[in-house]
């Protein structure tokens, strides 16, 4: 055997085995007479030593950081104690030393701080993999996914996958496509969601279904975003927006109690898109700190413009650098028109525009106490002010550390409009896509007044981010009809891309409805984190690209001809 025990598990209580051991070289130190070895595999680090002047010592002499070795010794009792590694109570006295894999000097250190920039180690991800640093990352993905899939079992969801080589359709961003090597002319796309199987397993029967299932989405990336991600995907029939919320609690709550031993209230605070909006600027906001966006119109009347404003707890200290800082920042960020206003603590008020006639209003409307700094924004429309302030409030809460990693909060944004409007193209958009359901109440609006009609949709924020979406969907054709012909599509069009779709609607169509939780930014918010690649065993870097094996890559003429794809070198 390789083995009898891992590098992680021996104790106080094996003191006298023999074992065998393998893994990793992460050290040598030759203190002369003695050579110390640290060993790493999956599960830990255990100390080696080499007693002599023997050639077992002058062996391990010779070993390289990253070899493979094999050893065989004698646990004992360590003089020096490690009290910060679990297995630094004993060590090894090795009799035997095989090399199994021998190594080149790697290109970066290989500890939990290393050396290495970001492309160096996506370069060499399978070297950044042996670092604890990102292999407990995985292991807390892991954990995560078993028990998000014990959870749905248990609560009678079915796991079924759906195909990976799909029918573009419009959901919102751009499609990965795949050439039909047999079908010459034609293509594959790969799924953005699996949106219209879920629905098809609905009219199929299927009571609750889920799946872990990779997605793909051709568009810009960010810290917490790659072109290929996935996500917890939940479909239920016989259900309205109440029922899918409450099992979407009972899971958030069930996994935040198994991975961070915490538990939010049974039913999380609700906020419509409008209201977000109106007090955050934003239809994700964090409401782990206040400064609730206040409207100023009514008492700062100006000509073509909207002004509104936010009040900054205990920062009327700030130095004219620090607030010509806060105003260059704004600038970068193609924010203008903003300025201050210092509520003093003798009572007082400072500002380079407003005149002491405005400050007892500033004082009421914004509920402003002595020290207080208020950063007041105007604008051509209500939208933009209030979307301009949201970025604002939210640079000013990581200015003072507002936004505590190991602080969440929850909140469920409702009541989306159903389209927006595209200038220029001078037609509707979905709001979140095409599938969902309008209210009810609104339906009659489809033929009046489109852009007023509120859907049966839900997003789940927790501490500014998106956790998931979800929606009740259209389970009647002639209402999916009139949203694609609101969307500008074509018979021709609705026939060719969702044919399937609106034929079996005619077969008895459930009302369902159903959620997606992106895992990857998921598992990233539950260990307090931004970005999501280190959660991921081999991500994409900014460029869209894996630096390590080299894609996306170019395909040989022959290749290309197979596919019926002629290109100019």
């Amino acid at each position: 055997m390789f083995r009898t025990h891992n590098c992680g598990t021996l104790r106080q209580k094996n003191v006298g085995e023999e074992v065998i051991l393998a893994g990793w070289v992460k050290r040598v130190r030759n203190l002369g007479t003695v050579s110390f070895i640290d060993l790493r595999d999956h599960y830990g680090i255990t100390q080696l030593t080499f007693y002599g002047k023997n050639t077992l010592k002058k062996k391990a002499d010779q070993l390289g950081r990253e070899f493979v070795i094999q050893v065989c010794g004698k646990v004992a009792d360590r003089k020096s104690k490690n009290l910060k590694n679990p297995t630094g109570f004993i060590e090894v006295v090795v009799s035997k030393l095989r090399i199994l894999s021998y190594s080149k000097i790697p290109p970066f250190i290989i500890e939990e701080k290393t050396d290495g920039n970001e492309d160096l180690r996506m370069k060499y991800r399978y070297l950044d993999l042996r670092r604890d640093f990102i292999k407990k990352k995985l292991i807390t993905r892991h954990k995560i996914v078993f028990e998000i899939r014990k959870y749905l079992s248990e609560n009678g969801f079915l796991e079924i996958e759906t195909p990976l080589l799909v029918k573009s359709t419009p959901e919102g961003a751009r499609d990965f496509v795949i050439p039909s090597r047999t079908n010459p002319g034609q293509f594959y796309a790969l799924p953005q969601s699996p949106q219209s199987f879920k629905q098809l397993l609905m009219i199929g029967g299927i009571d609750k279904y889920f799946q872990i299932v990779k997605c793909f989405r051709d568009e810009d990336l960010r810290s917490d975003r790659q072109p290929e991600f996935t996500q917890i995907d939940c479909e239920m029939s016989f259900v309205e927006e109440e029922d899918v919320i409450k099992i979407s609690e009972n899971l958030i709550n069930y996994i935040f109690q198994k991975i961070r031993n915490c538990r939010f209230a049974k039913s999380f605070p609700r906020i419509s898109y409008k209201e977000a909006i109106k007090r955050y600027g934003s239809d994700k906001p964090d409401i782990r700190f206040e400064m609730i966006i206040k409207e100023l119109n009514d008492v700062i009347p100006k000509k073509n413009n909207r002004v509104a404003g936010i009040s900054i707890p205990g920062c009327a200290n700030y130095s004219i650098r620090q607030l010509n800082d806060i105003t260059e920042w704004s600038k970068l960020h193609h924010i203008r028109n903003l300025t201050w206003v210092k509520c003093l603590i003798d009572g007082k008020f400072q500002s380079p525009f407003f005149d002491q006639k405005y400050f007892k209003i500033f004082s009421d409307r914004f509920g402003a106490k002595p020290g207080d700094l208020l950063l007041i924004l105007s604008g051509l429309d209500d939208q933009t002010v209030r979307i301009q302030l949201g970025k604002i409030r939210i640079e000013m809460a990581d200015r003072l550390g507002l936004r505590k990693t190991n602080q969440f909060s929850p909140i469920w944004i409702v009541d989306f409009p159903l389209f927006v409007w595209n200038e220029d193209n001078k037609r509707y958009d979905s709001f979140h896509h095409p599938f969902t359901s309008p209210k009810e109440e609104n339906i009659y609006l489809l033929k009046k007044n489109p852009e007023k009609i509120i859907a049966k949709s839900y997003d789940l924020v927790i501490n500014g981010k998106e956790i998931g979406g979800g929606s009740i969907r259209i389970n009647k054709r002639s209402i999916q009809e009139s949203i694609f012909n609101l969307l500008g599509f074509s018979r021709k069009e609705i026939f060719s891309k969702f044919g399937f779709l609106m034929e079996a609607f005619e077969y008895g169509t459930p009302p369902h409805g159903g959620i997606a939780l992106g895992l990857d930014r998921f598992v990233a918010l539950l260990k307090g984190e931004d970005s999501i690649r280190d959660f991921i065993a081999f991500p994409k870097n900014n460029s869209y690209r894996d630096p390590m094996i080299g894609t996306p890559s170019y395909l040989s003429d022959d290749q290309l001809k197979e596919l019926h794809i002629f290109i100019k070198r």
